[in-house]
C-alpha cells in the first residue's frame, strides 16, 4: 500500500483520540481555556455523564470574530507569545482541544469581547465548520458539547455508566478549583445536586477554605500548613495530621504552576515523609503546590496535559519530602482526637438499659450496715423500679491511687501531672484546664522508637559482616546503578562490590536486618533507585525493624504504673518529638478542656 496523506478530517478524529478520550477530557480542555481568559466564575453543566452534553460557561475576556475563526482550527491558540515551549504560564497552549471536540461531536461557541458590539456564535459538527453569525450574550463565552463521539461511534462502546463518568468530570473539576481558589466554580448536572464552590480569598487561608470545602471538614481541622523553597523551587500547600488517612493514595494532590497533575513523584515523597507516622497500608490526605520557573518544567510530555516532567526532579522530591516532614515534626503533638473536637464530640448523653428484674438490694451501692425498717418496706416498691438500673455503675474498674495534690508546677506542663491509671493501660492527668487521657503502650512506643532512630543516626548504623560474600546476579544496568550508589548504601550498613559482569558481592549487611535476603534486597533497592534515584528503601526497612523494636520494647498495655513512673513517662512524652502518634499512626493520647467537660454537663 502506497504511502498517501491522510484528509484533514481524518488527522482530527485520531488527533482527537489523543486529547478526547472521555467526557471528563472536554470539562478539563474547556474549564481550562476558560480559566486562561481570565475568568473569575465557571458554569458546568451535563448531562448522560457529559455523553449527551456539556455546558460550560465563564465571564472571561472573550473572543472577537477573527479570534472565534481561528480558535477551531487546529494548532491555534493565543497562548504563546512566540515559538518558546520551554516558557509556558498558562494551562492550554498545544490548539488541539476544540478542533479535537469538533471532530468528534457537536460543538457550538458564543463568545463576546469587550470591543465587539454584540456576540459570535460558531458551530462545528464532524469536523465540518459552520459560518460564523450574530448571538446574544452579555460577555465571556459559552461552549457546549452535544453528542459525544457522535462522528466515532465505536468509542461510545469504551465509555463507563452515565454515573461513573460524572464522578469523572466531578474529579476534574475538584482538581480544577482546588488549584484556583479566587475562581468560583458551579457544577450542575442531571446526575447530581448542584454544587458551587464559591471564589475564596487571597493567600493561605483562602485557599485552605477551598481545600475543606472540596476535601472536607475533616481535612480542614486536620489541617497543617506545609512550605520549603530552595534554588527557585517553592513547595507549600497543607498536609492532613497522620490520624487521617485513606485506604489509597487518591486524596494526595500536586499542582506544578496551577496545574493539576498526576505525577509518582508525590507518592514517593509522601510516602517517605510519613514513613515514621503511618502502617503501609494507609495513606494520608496532601494537596501541594509547587511553583518554578516554566523552564524548570516541560508541560509538553502529554496530550492531555495531565503529566510533567521536571529539570531537577531530585530537588523538587528533597523539597515535598523536607515541607512534609518539617510540618509533621512542627504539629507532632497533634493528633485527630486532640485537635478538631473528635474526642469530646465521642461523648453523648445516654441511659443504660434497664433490666426487668433489678433489684436495688443488689447494688454496690446499698449500705453495708444500719437498716431503716420504717422505711425498707415502702423503698422495696419505690426503689425497685426499672428506672433505677441506669444508677448501677458496676464494680469500679480504676486503679484510684492518685495524689491528694498534685505538684503545683506539674499542671502547668503540657502534659500536666498524672492522677490515677484506668484499665491498667490508660493514664488520666489534670492539667490547669482540662485532663487527658494517655495510651501509654502508644505513648512509649513513640518514645522508644525516636530513642532508636537518634541512635542509628548518631553512631550508625551497625554492620554484620558476611563470613561468606553472598553473590547477587542482576542486569548490567542495574549493577551500575547499584554501584553508583555504593557510598550511600554503604552508609546504611550494606557494603557492596563488583563482581565481575552482571554480580555484585554483598560483604556487609545491616545487623537489625538480622538474616537479610540480599538478593530481593537489591532488588528491591535497584527498582527504587531506577524510579526515584534514592536509596530510600533501606533505609525504611531499617526503620521498619527499628518500629518492631520500639513496639516489642515499651511498656505493655495491662502493666501497672506507679505515679512517679506515669509522671516520667508524660516528661519524656513532652521532651520527644511526633509524640502526638505512634509510628503505627494511633493517637497516643486525648485532650478534654474543662470548657468542654462542662457543656457535657449543661454548665455551659
Amino acid at each position: 500500500m502506497p504511502v498517501r496523506q491522510l484528509p484533514e478530517q481524518i488527522v482530527n478524529r485520531i488527533a482527537a483520540g489523543e486529547v478526547v478520550e472521555r467526557p471528563a477530557s472536554v470539562v478539563k480542555e474547556l474549564v481550562e481555556n476558560a480559566i486562561d481568559a481570565g475568568a473569575g466564575r465557571i458554569d458546568i453543566f451535563t448531562d448522560g455523564g457529559g455523553r449527551r452534553r456539556i455546558g460550560i460557561t465563564d465571564d472571561g475576556s472573550g473572543m472577537n470574530h477573527a479570534d472565534l475563526s481561528l480558535a477551531v482550527d487546529r494548532h491555534a491558540t493565543s497562548k504563546l507569545d512566540d515559538e518558546d515551549l520551554l516558557r509556558i504560564r498558562t494551562l492550554g497552549f498545544r490548539g488541539e482541544a476544540l478542533p479535537s471536540i469538533g471532530a468528534v461531536a457537536k460543538l457550538n461557541i458564543i463568545t463576546r469581547h469587550a470591543s465587539e458590539p454584540h456576540a459570535w456564535s460558531l458551530t462545528v459538527e464532524g469536523g465540518t465548520k459552520s459560518s460564523i453569525v450574530p448571538a446574544a450574550l452579555s460577555g465571556g463565552t459559552r461552549v457546549e458539547v452535544s453528542d459525544l463521539f457522535y462522528a466515532t461511534p465505536a468509542r461510545l462502546k469504551f465509555l463507563k455508566t452515565d454515573r461513573t463518568e460524572a464522578e469523572a468530570i466531578r474529579e476534574v473539576v475538584r482538581r480544577l478549583a482546588m488549584a484556583r481558589p479566587d475562581v468560583a466554580f458551579t457544577l450542575a448536572g442531571e446526575e447530581r445536586a448542584p454544587v458551587t464552590w464559591v471564589a475564596a480569598l487571597p493567600g493561605t487561608a483562602g485557599r485552605l477554605t477551598r481545600l475543606g470545602d472540596i476535601l472536607g471538614a475533616d481535612f480542614r481541622g486536620q489541617a497543617i500548613e506545609v512550605g520549603a523553597a530552595r534554588d527557585g523551587v517553592v513547595v507549600e500547600g497543607f498536609a492532613a495530621a497522620p490520624s487521617l488517612t485513606r485506604a489509597n493514595a487518591l486524596g494526595q494532590y500536586l499542582f506544578v504552576n496551577g496545574r493539576p497533575v498526576r505525577d509518582k513523584l508525590i507518592l514517593g515523597a509522601v510516602r517517605a515523609a510519613y514513613s515514621d507516622y503511618l502502617p503501609r497500608d494507609r495513606h494520608p490526605l496532601v494537596a501541594l503546590f509547587v511553583t518554578l520557573d516554566p523552564e524548570g518544567v516541560d508541560a509538553n510530555v502529554h496530550p492531555a496535559k495531565t503529566e510533567v516532567r521536571f529539570r531537577n526532579a531530585g530537588l523538587v522530591r528533597a523539597l515535598i519530602v523536607h515541607a512534609l516532614k518539617e510540618g509533621l515534626s512542627r504539629e507532632g503533638k497533634r493528633t485527630a482526637a486532640n485537635s478538631d473536637g473528635t474526642a469530646i464530640s465521642a461523648f453523648r448523653p445516654s441511659f443504660a438499659p434497664r433490666p426487668t428484674n433489678w433489684d436495688w438490694r443488689r447494688s454496690p451501692s446499698r449500705p453495708a450496715a444500719g437498716r431503716l425498717p420504717s422505711f425498707e418496706r415502702a423503698a422495696v416498691a419505690a426503689i425497685s423500679e426499672p428506672g433505677q438500673a441506669a444508677f448501677d455503675v458496676g464494680a469500679p474498674t480504676a486503679d484510684v491511687r492518685f495524689e491528694d495534690q498534685p505538684a503545683f508546677d506539674l499542671l502547668d506542663r503540657p502534659l500536666g501531672a498524672a492522677r490515677t491509671q484506668i484499665h491498667e493501660t490508660y493514664i488520666v492527668s489534670q492539667t490547669r484546664d482540662g485532663l487527658i487521657v494517655v495510651d501509654q503502650h502508644a505513648a512509649h512506643e513513640r518514645i522508644v522508637y525516636e530513642r532508636l532512630k537518634a541512635s542509628l543516626a548518631r553512631d550508625g548504623v551497625q554492620r554484620q559482616i558476611l563470613l561468606i560474600p553472598e553473590i547477587v546476579e542482576l542486569d548490567e544496568a542495574t549493577v551500575e546503578r547499584l554501584l553508583a550508589r555504593a557510598g550511600e548504601l554503604a552508609s546504611f550498613g550494606l557494603a557492596i562490590e563488583s563482581f565481575g559482569p552482571g554480580a555484585i558481592a554483598v560483604r556487609e549487611t545491616p545487623s537489625l536486618l538480622g538474616k537479610a535476603n540480599a538478593g530481593a534486597l537489591l532488588r528491591d533497592l535497584a527498582e527504587h533507585m531506577a524510579e526515584w534515584d534514592e536509596t530510600l528503601p533501606l533505609e525504611r526497612r531499617l526503620m521498619h525493624v527499628a518500629a518492631t523494636m520500639a513496639c516489642h520494647g515499651s511498656v505493655r498495655a495491662g502493666r501497672r504504673l506507679k505515679p512517679e513512673e506515669m509522671n516520667a513517662l508524660l516528661r519524656e512524652m513532652e521532651d520527644t518529638p511526633n509524640s502526638g502518634q505512634c509510628n503505627h499512626g494511633r493517637p497516643t493520647y486525648v485532650e478534654l478542656k474543662l470548657a468542654d467537660i462542662e457543656k457535657l454537663f449543661g454548665r455551659r
